[in-house]
């Protein structure tokens, strides 16, 4: 099996305990993926990336880890004000909503806590 994406579609290719492979390269730790590319994420506590992200994307899918979490109070505001819908969900059900979502057409971008 060999891992693809196609043209202008960035997708996870996989993940496990620390890591995730996206276009067959490993990234340790959180990761944001866009349209753009991948880049290493802070955590929720790193909003700063999501929000730039305002205009770009119709949806962030936020990755919590192996368990859903709830998103910190204060990001989840940051979004809200900044017009960035978001849907928070545990990691692997996240990289699979962000295959679907790019399926259906939609500008989505991927902020992903490891499992």
């Amino acid at each position: 099996m060999h891992e693809v994406s196609p043209p202008g579609r960035v997708t996870i290719g996989g993940y496990g305990p620390g890591f995730f492979r996206v276009g067959g390269q490993v990234h340790r730790g959180a990761v944001l993926v866009t349209p753009d590319g991948v880049q290493p994420w802070g955590g929720p506590e790193d909003s700063a990336p999501l929000l730039a992200l305002a205009g770009t994307v119709d949806l962030v899918v936020i990755g919590t880890g192996a368990e859903m979490q709830a998103l910190p109070p204060g990001l989840v505001a940051a979004l809200d004000a900044a017009g960035i819908a978001h849907e928070a969900m545990a990691t692997p059900p996240a990289c699979r909503s962000h295959v679907v979502l790019l399926d259906e057409g939609r500008r989505v971008a991927l902020a992903l806590l490891p499992v």
